[in-house]
């Protein structure tokens, strides 16, 4: 069976377009599978202990560990897919979402795709949509998203994005992020 030019180049351009949508859905899937990991560390974190079980000689103590997992729930584990190794813990104020790297993860903030996925595409969408909301005078331009990347040597040590805004983002930052770290450990491994 013979084609014409035009087929072929519609032929190659639906494949292209297929193989878009497969890589599309299958980001999705991650996101989705991150975001009920998410989920089961906060309802596993929000157990308790039943009132019959304390006594009241245990009161100090159990005051210094409802202290100490606050600040745990203030943190956002981000595992690395394959093996659900902690390589990030994410921490979340109204101002800003701070992702800091587990000390024993060295990568390089050139490694790809942090720049063209996770900066240019995720992060850079983000400022796109605020700086024209900024222009036509919805937000100030103090209000747009921006980042920070702390390095030790060329090594990413803590990514922070401040200005996120609304909560809806918080997830997709943390996600993507933890998707992006784990992309970037596997070019390294290769």
């Amino acid at each position: 069976m013979k084609f014409s030019e035009e087929q072929v180049k519609d032929i190659v351009a639906l494949k292209e377009n297929l193989i878009e949508q497969i890589e599309k859905h299958q980001e999705a899937i991650e996101m989705l599978e991150k975001n009920l990991v998410i989920l089961d560390l906060t309802l596993k974190e929000s157990s308790f202990t039943k009132a019959s079980q304390l006594s009241s000689t245990k009161k100090p103590e159990i005051s210094k560990k409802v202290e100490k997992s606050k600040s745990e729930q203030n943190s956002i584990p981000i595992k690395r897919g394959n093996d659900g190794k902690v390589i990030a813990n994410a921490y979340v104020t109204p101002e800003q979402v701070s992702i800091i790297l587990d000390d024993e993860i060295e990568i390089n903030a050139d490694t790809p795709p942090f720049k063209s996925f996770f900066l240019d595409r995720i992060v850079g969408e983000m400022k796109r949509k605020d700086s024209a909301e900024a222009e036509s005078g919805k937000i100030q331009k103090e209000s747009i998203i921006d980042y920070i990347i702390n390095k030790n040597g060329s090594d990413i040590r803590e990514i922070i994005i401040k200005n996120y805004r609304q909560k809806e983002r918080v997830n997709e930052l943390i996600n993507t992020a933890g998707w992006s770290l784990t992309r970037m450990l596997e070019n390294i491994n290769k």
